[in-house]
C-alpha cells in the first residue's frame, strides 16, 4: 500500500472522530457565545420582533447595577465555601475508605454518592423542608435543648441566607469528588506507604508527603471543575430555594440573569450578564491554573 494511501486513510480516520464533535462543539458552544454578544448590544425583550442597536449601554447599566455586582460577590462566596467544603470532607471521606479498613467501605460509597443521581431540583426542595420554620427538621432538632420551640426563618433574613445555601451545596457535590480522589489514591503502589511505615511515618505525615503530591492532578481538576460548575450553575438550587431573595440577598449571576429575562423581559440586559458570566469563569479558571500549578509527581 502507498505511504499516500495510508496517510489519507489515517487522516479519515482521525477526522471521522474529531469533525463530528466539534460540530457539535460550535452549535451547542461557540453559537450560543456569539448569539448572546450579539443580543448583548440590543435594547430587546426578547419577543418583539423589533430590536433597537445600543452599542454597550447594556454593559454600562449592568456595572451600574448594585445587584450584578452584589451576585457576582454571592457567586465567589459559593466558589469558595463549595471548594473549601466539598474538597476537605472528600478527600477526607475518600483517605478514611482506602486507607484504613472500613469492612461497609462499599456501602459507605454508594450512600455519599446518593446525592449526585438526585436532581439538584429535589435537592433544592428537601432543604426549603429541612429550613422550614414551621416544620422543618433543623428547628425540630435545635427545639430538643430548648425550653420554647424553635421557629427561626432560617431562609428569611438578608444577612444569612446565602449561608443557608452552602450546606445542600456541598452536601450535593462531595461524593463525585469522594469517587474521583478514592480512584486516585487508589492508583498509589502499596510499597510506597508500606517503605514509609517501615521508616516510622504516621498516617498524616503519609497524607502530606505521599498522597497530596500523587493526587495533586486530580484535586486541582475538582477545585477548577467546582468554580466552573458553581459560577454557571449555581442557579438553579437559589432559584428553587430563595429566588434570589430576601430582598436581592441570594441573587447569583445566574438566578438574576433569569430573572431579568423571563421575569422582566429584559433580554439584552441578561445577554450582557451572559457574557460577564462567561469572562469571569475564564479568567478565574486561568488565575486558579496559575495558583495551583505545581511540577507533576510521577510514579516510578
Amino acid at each position: 500500500m502507498k505511504p499516500v494511501t495510508v496517510k489519507w486513510q489515517r487522516n479519515l480516520f482521525i477526522g471521522t472522530f474529531i469533525v463530528p464533535t466539534f460540530v457539535f462543539f460550535c452549535i451547542f458552544t461557540i453559537y450560543p457565545v456569539v448569539q448572546a454578544l450579539y443580543y448583548s448590544l440590543f435594547d430587546w425583550s426578547g419577543m418583539s420582533e423589533n430590536k433597537t442597536f445600543i452599542w454597550f449601554d447594556n454593559f454600562k447599566d449592568m456595572f451600574r447595577d448594585p445587584i450584578v455586582w452584589r451576585a457576582v460577590g454571592n457567586d465567589y462566596f459559593l466558589v469558595a465555601g463549595k471548594i473549601v467544603g466539598i474538597m476537605i470532607l472528600a478527600t477526607f471521606f475518600a483517605v478514611a475508605l482506602t486507607r484504613f479498613n472500613f469492612k461497609l467501605a462499599g456501602f459507605f460509597r454508594s450512600i455519599f454518592f446518593i446525592p449526585n443521581v438526585i436532581s439538584v431540583v429535589v435537592i433544592g426542595v428537601l432543604w426549603n423542608f429541612i429550613y422550614n420554620p414551621q416544620i422543618g427538621f433543623l428547628n425540630a432538632f435545635l427545639s430538643l435543648f430548648t425550653k420554647e420551640k424553635v421557629d427561626i426563618a432560617w431562609l428569611g433574613f438578608t444577612s444569612h441566607t446565602i449561608w443557608m445555601l452552602l450546606p445542600p451545596a456541598i452536601w450535593a457535590g462531595i461524593g463525585f469528588y469522594m469517587i474521583l480522589i478514592i480512584a486516585a489514591i487508589q492508583n498509589i503502589p502499596a510499597s510506597f506507604y508500606e517503605a514509609s511505615e517501615l521508616e516510622g511515618a504516621g498516617q498524616w505525615h503519609q497524607f502530606r508527603t505521599i498522597t497530596v503530591p500523587l493526587v495533586w492532578e486530580q484535586l486541582k481538576v475538582s477545585i477548577i471543575n467546582i468554580m466552573m460548575t458553581t459560577l454557571n450553575g449555581s442557579f438553579v438550587i437559589v432559584w428553587i430555594m430563595t429566588e434570589g431573595g430576601p430582598d436581592n440577598s441570594t441573587q447569583v449571576m445566574g438566578s438574576y440573569l433569569y430573572q431579568m429575562a423571563f421575569r422582566q423581559y429584559h433580554f439584552g440586559f441578561a445577554a450582557a450578564i451572559g457574557v460577564l458570566i462567561l469572562v469571569l469563569s475564564l479568567i478565574t479558571t486561568i488565575v486558579l491554573q496559575r495558583l495551583l500549578h505545581q511540577e507533576t509527581v510521577e510514579l516510578s
